[in-house]
């Protein structure tokens, strides 16, 4: 890095050492991960059956009341994407025909949970809904809702839009996270805690959506609440190259830094201190009919996470007590039982206490318990079982951009592949000394992602740090988890909200 270039990352706050390293990565790229095969039922995935089910059932409620229990939900960004095909419709000449998309749209305006919010804003202008529709004037319909003067929903996060229609309300997501957090979050205290990781722009308008809608819950559920909220730091930005890999410089001679992907979540998940961290992205959520599958596989997962989480502490707290073969079998024991690696015996040349030392480094790590869903799809990025640099194996999740796919025996093993990970995660991030990882010095750094994108008509090289469940849980415990399909109810596009399990 040049002296000139070296200054201007200074001068915008940046980390010199960082911004080499990130160049480093624009040049070179990132070495694809050595997969062992596919994580399947029972090899990797791990099936509940109806008695382990209601085991974890039974036992997930007294353990969480003593717990400091946090649900985390990433809720940053404009729901811009979901009304792709409405912009371009509003680009074009109103004829319904031409798309398919906006007609779908138009004949269902009547199921959209922000149906009422828009006709009252459309007759403040002159005409609501139906006049709309009799006179053909769709554009008025798609602009009122999308545009800033109207209910502005082609600039607001997801979070904040009306996804659920009920007899007495029309619920948010963030609405919609609060009851859920009633149902399988409630920690220490009788308090539900739940984060919302935001964007400057929105933070005050999501604070006045909880604050609607608190005090109603707390007086039926008689449960305390806590709901804080968090940026994207800007120090996590990664810095855009040219496509020669020269740092790309905007009009007036400053550097670019753009936000490096939901792995830059990682610092604001190291700031929660908590037992129990439930990960769900904002849009997955479905009606109160649908709810009780998802609680019940939410409380399912945090239970095996806890149980686990005691079998391990019970090992490493066995060799800290003293190492002997007993110590050190059992602890290899509970390393292959309950986390399904495999390691070294005393064969392989190391002293017991070296045996020890590597077992329980294995160990003492941030654990998480993954929902799995089956595959319905194309094979794409999910459960694998790599083999880490010290020769041993480990589960992790991958995306197909880790994957080199020029590789038959790769290729062949990413098609085999037969569940992917709908977000659906519970954390376990204090040792078994109740202190918290920095869960920085987990990560791979090795496992970013390169993209092309543009400014101002130039094109440009992005990076995106190690996906949060990916790349930056890489050096973590995991076990992967059959979760059933309907937990996964993602809204990608507006008429996504049309599906049944969002009506």
């Amino acid at each position: 890095m040049d002296a000139v270039i070296f200054e201007k990352v200074k001068n915008q706050g940046m980390n010199p050492e960082t911004v080499a390293q990130q160049i480093e990565n624009f040049k070179n790229g990132f070495p694809f991960l050595k997969i062992l095969g596919p994580a399947t039922p029972d090899h990797g995935i791990k099936v509940l059956n109806s008695d382990e089910l209601t085991h974890f059932l039974h036992i997930y409620p007294s353990k969480a009341a003593s717990k400091e229990v946090v649900k985390f939900v990433p809720a940053s960004g404009a729901a811009s994407r979901m009304f792709k095909d409405l912009f371009s419709f509003l680009e074009g000449d109103g004829d319904l025909e031409k798309s398919s998309f906006t007609k779908k749209f138009i004949q269902n305006i009547e199921k959209f949970a922000f149906f009422e919010d828009l006709d009252l804003y459309l007759q403040s202008q002159g005409s609501g809904i139906a006049a709309c529709l009799a006179s053909g004037d769709y554009k008025k319909i798609v602009a009122g809702l999308l545009s800033e003067e109207g209910l502005g929903y082609g600039s607001l996060p997801k979070g904040l839009l009306r996804f659920h229609k009920y007899l007495s309300e029309n619920r948010t997501p963030a609405h919609e996270h609060l009851i859920e957090g009633v149902q399988y979050a409630v920690g220490k205290g009788n308090t539900v805690k739940i984060h919302f990781t935001v964007s400057p722009e929105h933070e005050a308008k999501f604070k006045a959506e909880i604050e609607s809608v608190l005090p109603e819950l707390k007086a039926a559920t008689g449960l305390a609440f806590e709901i804080s909220y968090s940026q994207q730091k800007k120090s996590t930005d990664t810095i855009a190259v040219t496509m020669d890999n020269v740092p790309f410089e905007e009009e007036d001679g400053s550097l670019l830094f753009r936000p490096a992907g939901h792995g830059a979540l990682l610092e604001n998940l190291n700031d929660i201190k908590a037992d129990l961290i439930f990960i769900k992205n904002i849009d997955n959520v479905v009606p109160d009919r649908l709810k009780s599958t998802t609680k019940e596989y939410k409380m399912a997962i945090g239970g095996l996470l806890l149980e686990a989480q005691e079998r391990i502490f019970d090992a490493i707290r066995g060799l800290d007590q003293e190492i002997t073969h007993a110590s050190v079998a059992q602890a290899a024991q509970v390393y292959h039982e309950v986390l399904g690696g495999k390691i070294p015996t005393t064969e392989s040349g190391q002293s017991l206490e070296e045996l020890a030392r590597y077992i329980k480094e294995k160990l003492n790590r941030p654990i998480r318990v993954c929902g799995m869903v089956k595959n319905t799809g194309e094979p794409g990025g999910g459960p694998f079982w790599i083999e880490e640099k010290d020769g041993s194996q480990s589960l992790q999740i991958l995306e197909t951009a880790q994957i080199d796919l020029n590789d038959p025996s790769s290729k062949a093993q990413m098609m085999a592949s037969t569940h992917f990970n709908p977000v659906d995660l519970v954390c376990g991030t204090k040792d078994y000394q109740g202190r918290s990882f920095d869960l920085l010095e987990f990560r791979d750094m090795q496992t970013g992602f390169i993209t092309e994108k543009s400014k101002s008509g130039r094109d440009l090289k992005a990076l995106e740090l190690p996906g949060l469940w990916n790349g930056a849980m890489a050096g973590w415990n995991t076990l992967f988890v059959e979760v059933p399909l309907i937990t996964f109810n993602p809204v990608k596009t507006v008429n996504d909200l049309l599906r049944d399990e969002h009506q």
